[in-house]
């Protein structure tokens, strides 16, 4: 493995495992950019962009990459979710959905992809265990995930040889992802879920690995949590 992470882009990089994966590229001596609608706790350059937006994602990405330089590695950690049952949930929300999670993840590749490719860099996608199982009250969240994962195989195929694919897929963490829910889709104050620096050292496990090995798909949940299998 190798410890040289160079320049890392990291969207959602403001809360949550985004902000768990700038905290741990920085600590390893990598050097994190941040892609997200709010400016990110820790003093890292960054832009504030709305991935629902992809044209304004990629102008966005080419600012740091004007700015900062290019990355040698993207983490696309931005996620939201709007969970009510299909027909009571406005199109405006469950198209957003799509449009951060999906939309925003190929926004973000599109935009790095010719940097990546220069000097073989590496990509994780962020998908979910919500990625693999369907659950109710989701359709916007999971037709999403399932879509980053299906993107990220594709993509892994297509670059093979020139740019490394890993497919993160978490479990619940303990993150404000939750917060401002009805009651009923809040995780209980007992919850098995993990710790997002934990998921964030999978990761780092991911971007470390030697030219030419590449850990195509890495589930990342707390033993006892219910969304896997």
């Amino acid at each position: 493995m190798t410890d040289d992470l160079g320049t890392v882009l990291i969207t959602g990089g403001a809360s949550g495992l985004g902000a768990a994966v700038v905290d741990a590229v920085a600590d390893a001596g990598g050097r994190p950019q941040v892609l997200d609608l709010h400016p990110p706790k820790r003093d890292v350059p960054h832009v504030t962009a709305d991935l629902a937006d992809t044209r304004a994602t990629e102008a966005a990405v080419a600012e740091l990459a004007r700015t900062d330089g290019a990355p040698d590695a993207v983490v696309t950690a931005a996620g939201i979710d709007h969970p009510a049952p299909f027909d009571a949930l406005d199109a405006t929300d469950w198209e957003r959905v799509v449009a951060v999670n999906l939309l925003g993840t190929a926004a973000v590749v599109r935009a790095t992809l010719p940097h990546l490719k220069e000097h073989g860099g590496r990509i994780v996608t962020v998908a979910s265990t919500l990625g693999l199982k369907a659950v109710p009250d989701a359709t916007a969240y999971c037709a999403s995930k399932f879509g980053v994962l299906g993107f990220s195989r594709a993509l892994a195929a297509e670059t093979a040889g020139r740019v490394a694919v890993t497919t993160l897929v978490p479990g619940g963490m303990h993150t404000a992802f939750f917060d401002g829910r009805d009651e009923q889709y809040r995780p209980p104050e007992d919850a098995k879920l993990n710790r997002p620096e934990d998921t964030a050292a999978a990761v780092l496990h991911a971007l470390r690995q030697p030219a030419g090995c590449e850990i195509r798909e890495l589930v990342v949940c707390h033993s006892e949590e219910g969304s896997w299998p």
